[in-house]
């Protein structure tokens, strides 16, 4: 059989996880995948944990790996994703995460999810950045006062 042009190699090492079409394949010893044909993945270590979910630009990346590893639940989180999205675009004032969530946006509509989440990740540091700064703003912002104070 001759690698088509979708052919993509994976190396995985002993204990590690794959999330392949929604199924959770563990490996016993070090192998190399080759997926001969467009499917849905996930390695492991781009897996995000619930509890780890703690940021904006995290949540919405959590919602969108549901559509990769959990079909049965991909029609919920794309409702997800359609409504947050937008409140994250009117929440970031930066433009660079402003243009790459329209850019992450176009890619979950043309169902490249995967990118789409390497998009996101990519995010991570500029979303960290911000949100210092607007926690700076925060501290140095005058502090109302209590009713009847002077």
């Amino acid at each position: 059989m001759t690698p088509s042009k979708s052919t993509l190699k994976l190396s995985l090492k002993p204990g590690e996880r794959i999330y392949l079409n929604g199924a959770v394949i563990r490996v016993d010893r070090k192998v190399t995948l080759e997926l001969l044909n467009d499917v849905q993945f996930l390695l492991e270590g781009h897996v995000l944990q619930a509890e780890d979910a703690s940021t904006p630009l995290r949540q919405l990346y959590f919602v969108a790996q549901i559509m990769l590893i959990n079909p049965q639940g991909a029609e919920k989180a794309r409702e997800m994703f359609r409504h947050s999205l937008p409140l994250l675009l009117a929440s970031f004032h930066n433009e660079r995460i402003r243009s790459t969530l329209k850019d992450v946006d176009r890619m979950v509509s043309e169902d490249h999810v995967y990118e789409a989440l390497r998009a996101i990740r990519s995010l991570y540091p500029l979303e960290k950045l911000a949100l210092d700064a607007n926690e700076n703003e925060l501290q140095d912002a005058p502090r109302p006062l209590a009713m009847g104070a002077r």
